[in-house]
């Protein structure tokens, strides 16, 4: 179930518009988490920021999970947020 998960993220991360930036901001959030907790000492805006961070983090997580819940029951058709390409002509 894990590996069938871990799939369907990959495809959404490809396919879903709001999904890729949903983990993009995730993961920028993370990243900003990581400054704050490698120094010593946080001062009070920093410490706010922390909490802050941490919140928004756990929504968009919960969003993305919305997605995925949503997409597993709907049996993994294809992805409306995404244009499909259109077919070049030959010749």
């Amino acid at each position: 179930m894990h590996e069938q998960s871990q799939d369907l993220k990959e495809l959404l991360l490809q396919t879903d518009e709001e999904f890729h930036q949903l983990a993009a901001k995730h993961h920028e959030l993370d990243d900003r988490l990581h400054e704050l907790t490698t120094k010593p000492y946080l001062s009070e805006p920093e410490q706010l920021e922390e909490v802050t961070l941490k919140k928004r983090k756990l929504q968009i997580k919960d969003r993305m999970e919305d997605i995925l819940r949503r997409r597993r029951q709907d049996g993994l058709g294809p992805v409306p947020s995404m244009p499909q390409p259109m077919p070049q002509p030959r010749g």
